[in-house]
């Protein structure tokens, strides 16, 4: 009898012994299987929005033989450009006046002959504002100091420039919309696979970028946001 109760009981010690054994086994089955259900996917977000700050450099020059006289030009230049700028809403603290810049151009080593006009003078009366529609709206009104006399040279190096200050402002609304929108990507290829989605593994910012909307609206500014997020499926 002792002897049949030894064996009974040495019987259900194995048997529990081979079941927490499959468990453990299934368990880690599972989890083997299961280690590489991810799926990566990026999420994006895109928005339009008007520049926050313009930078408008007016560019002037005066050639000749006589170097008084067109410092003496280019003062008086300056000067009504200064006040056709505060005329319109402009302030001190926005505009910057800039030393003229002189090119002596028989101080050319590679020039054999004497120049009919010797020095070119440039002046740069920078523009630094928030007020970008008034500011845009005195750059269509160039004319009115052509009238007087002033003509604005466009230079490639000098061209007026928009920008987006606050992209950090409205930055974490676009990554949650970015996050979200690749949550959504996620949901459909989990369920096309029949599977469920799980818990986010790793998610990187990837990149964000503003630029102009297209060549002839500066002033708008395309903001992108991407993000990829791997999550992990069950």
């Amino acid at each position: 009898m002792e002897k049949t109760k030894s064996n009974i009981i040495a019987a259900a010690i194995i048997a529990i012994g081979i079941l927490a054994l499959g468990l453990c086994l299934k368990a880690g089955i599972d989890n083997f299987v299961n280690k590489d259900r991810r799926v990566t996917v990026k999420g994006l977000s895109e928005m339009e929005v008007p520049a926050d700050k313009v930078t408008w450099p007016i560019v002037t020059k005066e050639t000749g033989n006589n170097l008084q006289d067109l410092y003496a030009n280019i003062s008086s230049k300056q000067q009504a450009i200064t006040k056709f700028l505060k005329d319109n809403g402009i302030t001190d603290s926005e505009i910057i006046v800039n030393a003229p810049r002189v090119n002596d151009r028989d101080a050319n080593d590679y020039s054999s002959q004497p120049s009919a006009e010797r020095y070119n003078v440039t002046s740069v009366i920078t523009v630094t504002s928030n007020k970008v529609d008034k500011v845009s709206a005195l750059v269509l009104r160039q004319g009115e100091l052509l009238r007087q006399g002033i003509a604005i040279v466009d230079t490639y190096d000098n061209s007026i420039s928009y920008e987006f200050t606050s992209f950090r402002d409205i930055k974490p609304k676009m990554m949650d919309e970015a996050i979200e929108n690749a949550k959504k990507t996620a949901l459909q290829f989990a369920d096309k696979s029949g599977l469920k989605l799980n818990k986010i593994e790793t998610a990187e910012q990837g990149y964000f970028s503003i630029d102009d909307r297209d060549a002839n609206t500066p002033q708008i500014k395309k903001l992108r946001v991407v993000t990829t997020v791997t999550y992990s499926l069950k």
